[in-house]
Order: structure tokens, then C-alpha cells, then sequence
């Protein structure tokens, strides 16, 4: 038993400074699981991935096989087709003028800038039209690459990734050719187009669109005055028949 003459000694430490001790550890760990527990959320919250409804169809699910898969089918062809074109046309004497490289330097800038503005939330559709909008852009994209496939089997031999032309090349008129006179350029534009659809941005439709109406006009142009220049008057007859690119507008 502890003597009267020790209490005094003994009661300070119990009764005072011991609950102090305990208050001031308690609030320190309270703080470092706290402060931890932020940590962890701030981390958690910085590679969190965006909300699904931020996020272009393209890269959700179950949007994203659909998509990707009708772009391999459709875009397949097209890179072989360049491929192909590309040594041809940087002889010296082809009359492909880079419109081969236009193309491609010209597509491969606007898909640059079309997906990151894919991602800007003020540039999207409404979120109530996005599935439309998305199964609009892949229809489009089936459509313009059926229409695409369509001119290669009617022009045969005579359809080239870059541009040349000889004497006896036949005028192709029948099937999208009797509509207009670059039916498989106005393909092109139509996958694009749905490329940026699909995307579910205006801004990037625009710049896709607007980027493949530039790079074809540019291969329109030198790619007639050739025609015009190796197979003469029946092209000048073909071309005033029909419209470049739209039937009955342009």
C-alpha cells in the first residue's frame, strides 16, 4: 500500500498529466489517419478513370468492339491501297503532283486533332443523342468504305492509289460513275465524317470532314487536269455530265 507520504508525489502524474498524454497521442494518430485517408482518396481520385458518360463511345464498353472492329475492316484496305502508291508516285516523271502524300499527311493531322477534341465535354453531343449520333458514324463508315470497294471492282486496273493515266484508259460510266465523276473520293469523305460521328463530337466531324474535302479537292484537281491532258476529249465529255463529288449539287 502506498504511503501518505508518497501519494502526493504519485497523484500529479495519475490524475493530470497522464490524461493530457493520452489526449494529445490520441489526436496525433486521429490526424495521421486522416491525413492518410486523404492521401488516399487525392490518389484514388487522380487515377481514377473518367466517368463513363465523359468518355467518347469509342472507348466504352460495349461500344468500343464495334467500332474498332468496323474501322480495321474499313480502313484495312486503304493503308495497303498507300502503300502501295507511295513509291510510284515520287518518280520523276509521275503525275501524282503528292497528292498520295497530301492525303496522307493531311489524314493522319486531322485524326491528331479530331480524338483529343473527342475528349473536350463542351464539344460533344448531348449525351441523350450520343448512341445515335455513334450508330450514324459507324453506318457511315460501312457505307462509305461498301462505296469505296464498289469503284475498285468497276474501275478495275485503272483504279491506282496515286494518279496516272494512258491514252486508251476507258471511261468508266456506269454504277456510282453515272452519278458523279469521283464517286470513290466521295466515299472517303463519308468514312471520315462518320469517323468524327462516331466520336460523338461535332468538333472533331468538322475538323475530319473539313480536313477531307481539302486533301480531295487537292487530288480532284490534279488528278482531272492529268485525265484532261493524256485522254482528252472523252473525260472533258464525261465531265460535263456530272457532278464532282454530291449528285446534282457539286
Amino acid at each position: 500500500m502506498v504511503s501518505q507520504r508518497l501519494w502526493p508525489a504519485f497523484r500529479p502524474w495519475s490524475m493530470g498529466t497522464l490524461p493530457n498524454k493520452r489526449l494529445k497521442l490520441t489526436a496525433r494518430v486521429d490526424y495521421g489517419m486522416n491525413l492518410s485517408s486523404a492521401r488516399r482518396s487525392l490518389t484514388a481520385r487522380s487515377v481514377r478513370p473518367p466517368p463513363t458518360n465523359m468518355r467518347p463511345l469509342p472507348f466504352v464498353w460495349p461500344y468500343w468492339p464495334l467500332f474498332w472492329a468496323v474501322c480495321i475492316w474499313a480502313f484495312s484496305p486503304e493503308f495497303r491501297l498507300v502503300r502501295k502508291a507511295q513509291k510510284p508516285a515520287t518518280h520523276s516523271d509521275s503525275p501524282d503532283a503528292g497528292s498520295v502524300r497530301v492525303i496522307v499527311l493531311g489524314g493522319a493531322i486531322a485524326m491528331g486533332i479530331a480524338f483529343p477534341l473527342a475528349w473536350v465535354p463542351s464539344l460533344r453531343v448531348p449525351s441523350a443523342l450520343d448512341p445515335a449520333v455513334f450508330v450514324i458514324g459507324v453506318a457511315a463508315i460501312v457505307a462509305g468504305s461498301v462505296l469505296r470497294r464498289h469503284c475498285w471492282r468497276l474501275l478495275g486496273a485503272s483504279f491506282t492509289g496515286d494518279v496516272r493515266a494512258h491514252p486508251d484508259q476507258p471511261i468508266v460510266t456506269t454504277g456510282a460513275y453515272a452519278l458523279v465523276r469521283h464517286p470513290s473520293y466521295s466515299a472517303g469523305i463519308l468514312m471520315n465524317t462518320g469517323m468524327g460521328l462516331a466520336l460523338g463530337s461535332w468538333a472533331s466531324t468538322a475538323v475530319l470532314a473539313l480536313a477531307s474535302c481539302a486533301v480531295y479537292s487537292y487530288r480532284i484537281g490534279v488528278e482531272e487536269r492529268t485525265l484532261l491532258a493524256v485522254v482528252g476529249e472523252p473525260y472533258r465529255k464525261f465531265m460535263r455530265t456530272r457532278r464532282r463529288l454530291i449528285p446534282f449539287i457539286y
